[in-house]
C-alpha cells in the first residue's frame, strides 16, 4: 500500500479568513468555500490546504506544522510579519538557518531558505 499526502487541515474559528491568509502567502487558490465551514486551498503542486471551522480548536502547540521554503528567508519573513504572522523563533544549526511563525490563528510552522535534500 502507499499513501500519497494530498490535503493538510487545520481546526479554526474562522476558515474562510484564515484559508484566504494562506492562499494569498502560498500562492494557493480557494476552491471550495463550503459557506465558511470547511476551506480547501489547492497550491502549485498539487497539496491542499484545510481549513474547518470548530467551536473549540486544540489549544497549546500545534503537534504538526507546516516546512516551506522561500528563496529569500529574510525577505519572505519580513512579509510574512507585515500581513499579519507572529515571530515564535529564529534557529540555527551548523549550514542551515529557519524562522518559526505563526499564522493569524496561532497555528506555528517554518519558514526556511532553499536547502539541498541529503543524500
Amino acid at each position: 500500500m502507499t499513501l500519497t499526502p494530498a490535503m493538510v487541515t487545520c481546526d479554526t474559528t474562522d476558515a474562510l479568513s484564515l484559508g484566504r491568509w494562506w492562499a494569498e502567502h502560498t500562492g494557493g487558490e480557494i476552491t471550495e468555500d463550503n459557506d465558511g465551514w470547511f476551506v480547501v486551498v489547492a497550491l502549485p503542486g498539487g497539496l491542499r490546504l484545510a481549513f474547518q471551522k470548530v467551536d473549540d480548536p486544540t489549544p497549546g502547540k500545534n503537534r504538526l506544522h507546516l516546512d516551506l521554503v522561500a528563496d529569500d528567508l529574510d525577505t519572505a519573513v519580513a512579509e510574512l510579519r507585515a500581513a499579519g504572522a507572529g515571530h515564535v523563533a529564529d534557529r540555527e544549526v551548523p549550514g542551515f538557518r529557519w524562522v518559526t511563525l505563526s499564522d493569524p490563528d496561532g497555528n506555528q510552522f517554518c519558514v526556511s531558505g532553499p536547502h539541498e535534500a541529503s543524500s
